[in-house]
C-alpha cells in the first residue's frame, strides 16, 4: 500500500514553478530583467514577507517558502551554472582586442571601488577583514540584469555597451579569486593566517592546475563520442555531466563549485561544441539561476528598511556615487568620452548578484557579522531595482546621437551579437566551396554542421565551423542570426533543409535565405517556406552539362552563357510562381 502523499514536501518546488510562471511573462512584457521579479517574489513569499502573515493567519502557510533550507542546495547552482557559461562565453581572442579596456579599466575599477568602499565600511567600523570582503563585494555589478537591460534597449553595441561589457567581463573573471579570497579568509579566522593559510592554497592551486589539465585531455574527446550518436539526451547528459562534476571536484579539492564550473566552460570555449553547449544549458542556467533569487529574495530581512531606512538608503546612495565616481575618472583617464564615461557609471554603480553569494559566505564563517550582512544585502538589493531607472537616465544624458569612436579593442561586440556575416548551415563539398567564395571575397562566415569528424578536420584547416542544430532557433540567435547578412543552406537531407528555413524565416522576415533544393518539386516547397532562392541541384546540373556540350560542339561561349542564364532565370520565375504566394519583404526578385 503506497503511503499518503505528503504535499507540504512538494511545498517550495511548487511555488517556485508557479513563480517562475508568473514572473517571466509578467516582466518580459513590462521590458524588465525577471531576476527582479524573482528577487521579489522571494522577499515576498520568504519567511520576513507571507511566512511571517501566516503566523497570525494560518491558511497563508500554503502560500509561503517557509523552508527556504530545502531549495539552499539546489538553488546554490545557479551561480554554478552562471560561472559555467560566463566562462563559455569567454574567447582568447576577445580577451587579447579587448585587453586595455577589460584587463585595464576594468581591473582599475574593480581595485578603486573595493578601497574606496572598503575604507567606507571600515571608517563606520566594520573589522579589516569584513570591510575587505564587503568592500570587494560591493565593487562589482550585475551583469544577469545590466546585459538584458541594454540589449533591450539597443544599446549593446554602442560605445557605452561596449565599454559596460568590457568592464563587466573582468568582474565576471575576478569573481572566482574573491570566492577564493573570501574561503581564505574564513580558514584563516579559525587557523590563523600565515603557515597554515599557505598550506591551504597550495593544495588548491595543484587541484587547480590538475582540474585544467585534466580538463584539456578529456572534454573535447568526451563531447566527440557523445556528438557521434547523435542523441540530444546524451549531449544533453554529458553537459550537465561536466558542469555539476567539474563544480563537485573543485569542491571536494577545497575550491568553490563555481570556480570548477567556471574553469570547465573556459575550456570548452575555443571547442566546436560551444554553441550547442550553450543552447542546451541555457534553461538549466535560467531556472537555477532564477531558483537562486528566489531563495536570495526569500532571506532578505526587508523589515531592516521599514525599522532603519535612512540608514540603509545611505547605504544604498553611497554604493552607486561612490562607484559612480570612481568610473567617471577612471574613464576619463582611459579616453572615453565625458557622456560614455557618465552613462557606464550609471549603469555599473549599483551592486550585483554575486554580492548574494560572497557576503553569505563571508557571514557563514563569522567574517562579516549577520546584521551588517543583511544591512548590506538589503542595499544591494535597492541598488539592482534602479539598474532600469538608472539605464533611462543614463541614455537621457548621453542623448540619443551616434556612439563616438572608440579604439579598436572598444569594437569587440559582445557574445551574443557576433553578426554582420553570412551563415552556412551544411559544410560539405557544396558549403566547403560557398565558404572558399565567401572569403575570396573577403565576407566573413560561419559555419555549422553536425559531423563531428567533418568539423574536426574543417577546424585544423582554419575554417569557422562549430557544431550544432541549426533547426533550433535558439542555435541560431547563439550564431547570431539577429545580425546575420545571409543564411544559407546546403545540407543534402531535404527535411532537416526545410527545417532549418522554417525556423530561420520566423526569427527573421527580411533575412537573405538561399537553399539548396534536391530537385524542382523540392524548391517549390522551399520558396513557400519562405527562401529568397532555391536552387535545384537536378536543374543545376542539366543547365551545366548543357552548357559544356554546346561548347564543345562549337557554339559560342557568349551565346552559350546568355542562353543558360535565361533558361535559369525561366526555372526560377516558374519555380517562384509555382511556390508561396508572397515573397518575404526585401527578398531579391527575378
Amino acid at each position: 500500500m503506497n503511503a499518503p502523499l505528503d504535499l507540504a514536501v512538494y511545498k517550495e518546488t511548487l511555488l517556485f514553478l508557479v513563480t517562475a510562471g508568473i514572473v517571466a511573462p509578467l516582466f518580459f512584457r513590462l521590458h524588465v530583467s525577471p531576476v527582479l521579479g524573482f528577487l521579489l517574489a522571494g522577499v515576498a513569499l520568504g519567511p520576513f514577507g507571507l511566512g511571517r502573515l501566516a503566523e497570525r493567519a494560518p491558511w497563508l502557510d500554503a502560500l509561503a517558502l517557509t523552508n527556504v533550507e530545502a531549495i539552499d542546495r539546489v538553488a546554490a547552482f545557479g551561480v554554478v551554472f552562471l560561472l559555467f557559461m560566463m566562462g563559455l562565453e569567454l574567447s582568447f581572442e576577445r580577451l587579447t582586442r579587448m585587453r586595455r579596456l577589460v584587463f585595464g579599466l576594468g581591473a582599475a575599477q574593480v581595485l578603486a571601488s573595493s578601497l574606496l568602499l572598503g575604507a567606507i565600511a571600515f571608517a563606520l567600523g566594520e573589522p579589516p577583514a569584513s570591510a575587505l570582503v564587503i568592500g570587494a563585494t560591493l565593487s562589482l555589478s550585475s551583469t544577469a540584469i545590466i546585459i538584458p537591460v541594454l540589449a533591450e534597449r539597443k544599446r549593446l553595441n554602442l560605445a557605452a555597451g561596449r565599454v559596460s561589457f568590457a568592464v563587466l567581463l573582468f568582474q565576471d573573471l575576478a569573481v572566482a579569486p574573491l570566492l577564493f579570497m573570501v574561503a581564505m579568509l574564513v580558514g584563516g579566522r579559525a587557523r590563523g593566517l600565515g603557515l597554515e593559510l599557505a598550506l591551504t592554497i597550495a593544495p588548491a592551486a595543484l587541484a587547480l592546475t590538475g582540474l585544467i589539465v585534466l580538463g584539456r585531455r578529456v572534454l573535447r574527446p568526451l563531447f566527440h563520442s557523445v556528438a557521434m550518436t547523435k542523441s540530444t539526451e546524451f549531449f544533453m547528459a554529458a553537459c550537465l555531466l561536466v558542469v555539476l562534476g567539474t563544480a563537485l571536484i573543485a569542491a571536494i579539492c577545497g575550491l568553490s563549485m563555481a570556480l570548477g564550473a567556471f574553469i570547465a566552460g573556459l575550456l570548452l570555449a575555443e571547442t566546436e561544441y560551444r554553441r550547442e553547449i550553450e543552447v542546451t544549458i541555457e534553461p538549466f542556467k535560467g531556472l537555477l539561476l532564477g531558483l537562486f533569487f528566489v531563495a536570495v529574495g526569500a532571506e532578505l530581512d526587508l523589515s531592516l528598511l521599514i525599522a532603519s531606512p535612512i540608514p540603509i538608503l545611505a547605504i544604498a546612495g553611497a554604493i552607486v556615487v561612490v562607484k559612480g565616481l570612481a568610473l567617471v575618472v577612471l574613464g576619463r583617464a582611459f579616453k572615453l568620452p565625458a557622456r560614455v564615461a557618465r552613462e557606464v557609471a550609471l549603469l555599473l554603480g549599483p551592486g550585483g548578484e554575486f554580492a548574494f553569494v560572497m557576503i553569505g559566505a563571508a557571514v557563514a564563517g563569522n567574517v562579516v557579522a549577520p546584521r551588517a550582512g543583511q544591512t548590506v544585502l538589503v542595499a544591494v538589493t535597492l541598488t539592482m531595482l534602479a539598474i532600469p531607472a538608472l539605464a533611462k537616465l543614463g541614455e537621457f544624458l548621453a542623448g540619443r546621437l551616434a556612439a563616438p569612436s572608440l579604439a579598436p579593442e572598444a569594437q569587440e561586440p559582445p557574445p551574443e551579437d557576433e553578426g554582420h556575416r553570412v551563415i552556412i548551415v551544411g559544410y560539405g563539398r557544396v558549403g566547403a566551396l560557398i565558404g572558399q567564395m565567401l572569403a575570396w571575397h573577403k565576407i566573413p562566415y560561419i559555419a555549422v554542421d553536425s559531423d563531428v569528424r567533418l568539423i574536426a578536420r574543417e577546424r585544423q584547416a582554419g575554417a569557422p565551423i562549430y557544431f550544432g542544430d541549426a533547426t533550433r532557433p535558439e542555435f541560431l540567435r547563439r550564431c547570431g542570426i539577429d545580425k546575420a547578412r545571409a543564411l544559407v543552406v546546403t545540407m543534402d537531407a531535404p527535411r532537416a533543409n526545410e527545417a532549418v528555413v522554417e525556423a530561420a524565416r520566423s526569427l527573421r522576415k527580411d533575412l537573405t535565405l538561399v537553399a539548396r533544393a534536391r530537385d524542382a518539386a523540392h524548391a517549390k516547397a522551399l520558396y513557400d517556406l519562405g527562401v529568397t532562392d532555391a536552387v535545384p541541384e537536378t536543374i543545376e546540373a542539366s543547365l551545366q552539362l548543357s552548357e559544356a556540350v554546346l561548347v564543345d560542339i562549337g557554339v559560342p561561349m557568349g551565346t552559350v552563357i546568355a542562353s543558360i542564364h535565361e533558361k535559369r532565370d525561366e526555372f526560377r520565375k516558374l519555380l517562384v510562381a509555382s511556390g508561396a504566394p508572397s515573397r518575404p519583404r526585401g527578398a531579391r526578385r527575378t
